[in-house]
């Protein structure tokens, strides 16, 4: 006989919680601080939108309290924080706690926690199909299509909770098949081929107003773990900006840079300025660009010739006929950094 699928139609009701968390987070934080960021697991493993207000009124806090629970949260970089144009809060994006040191950069399959309206969670609600439903869907020539897939995909037959999880994406998030085909692709490219996430990417997703796949990949480009590991070189320890963003896919894509000069234009920014320091590495980056930068060897190349040039404009000044007066050998890099931090 041939091997079957074991499978259970419900998921345990359970809150994953990491014992580097308790190990490492816990001792150090106030009741305030662990009451938030548990609820915010007990959410994410619900699949469930919450807010500020609502977080505040389960715990008898105030808003106050529950904003600076997340901040101390974020500033331990366990999660960071995502606001719109008017500095509202709208989503937070956990990170995962892994056996190396949590605090070195965040990852980049990092659950969501949306922050939504609770009227609008409503409309994401999992309706609880019937085998009648399923047979239907499965019956579809598009949907059997789609499925064949997203099998593919995962490497193994999908079981019922995961086809009405398919069939979900499709009836309630009204998620094209091209656009159910992208996630499922995206999620197993980063390791993750458990329908419990790739359901929270998905209904990230739709909250964020996302219907085709490009728009998906545009939006999953701003935590791409290159993103990250820019933002955390500059010293940033949040989610990008869309300015932000705009300058690192610019010195990815449009300048070509490997990661190893990005970093290194990043290391001397961080050096030279405490603000500004996007528009600094710009202007490292851009002028490698134009010096035609490949690898890391052709910017020793520039140093060198920058200080030849350096030491011969020292030299003719230091030899015309009005050296009775005190020269001044200006760094212009440095001047650049001193206007940048104002």
């Amino acid at each position: 006989m041939g091997n079957f699928l074991i499978y259970q139609e419900n998921c345990l009701e359970a809150t994953v919680l990491s014992n580097k968390f308790i190990d490492e987070y816990m001792k150090d934080a106030n009741d305030a601080q662990i009451k938030v960021y548990l609820y915010l697991l007990r959410m994410m493993s619900a699949n469930r939108s919450t807010s500020v207000s609502e977080i505040a009124d389960k715990f008898n806090h105030t808003e106050k309290d529950v904003m600076r629970a997340l901040k101390y949260w974020e500033k331990m970089q366990l999660l960071s924080l995502d606001f719109d144009e008017s500095k509202t809060l709208t989503g937070i994006h956990l990170r995962e706690l892994g056996t190396d040191t949590a605090k070195s950069a965040p990852t980049v399959s990092a659950p969501i926690v949306s922050i939504v309206p609770r009227q609008e969670e409503e409309s994401y609600a999992k309706p609880s199909y019937s085998a009648d439903d399923l047979r239907t869907f499965k019956g579809n020539a598009s949907s059997s299509q789609l499925l064949f897939v997203a099998e593919s995909y995962i490497g193994r037959p999908l079981s019922v909770s995961e086809l009405k999880c398919i069939l979900y994406f499709s009836d309630c998030l009204h998620f094209s098949d091209d656009l159910i085909d992208y996630l499922i692709q995206y999620c197993v490219e980063r390791g993750k081929k458990d329908f419990k996430y790739i359901e929270a990417v998905a209904l990230n997703w739709a909250k964020s107003g996302i219907t085709t796949p490009k728009q998906a990949e545009k939006f999953a480009a701003r935590y791409d773990k290159s993103v990250y590991t820019i933002m955390k070189e500059l010293g940033k320890n949040s989610a990008p900006t869309s300015k932000e963003l705009e300058y690192i896919n610019r010195w990815i894509k449009e300048y070509g840079f490997s990661t190893d000069i990005i970093s290194e234009a990043c290391e001397r920014t961080v050096m030279a300025t405490d603000s500004h320091r996007f528009e600094y590495a710009e202007g490292i980056l851009s002028s490698w660009k134009k010096e035609n930068v490949h690898r890391k060897s052709d910017i020793q190349r520039i140093d060198e010739l920058y200080q030849k040039r350096r030491q011969s404009k020292t030299a003719q000044s230091g030899s015309n006929r009005f050296n009775q007066f005190s020269q001044r050998d200006y760094d212009f890099e440095e001047l650049e950094a001193k206007l940048l931090s104002k």
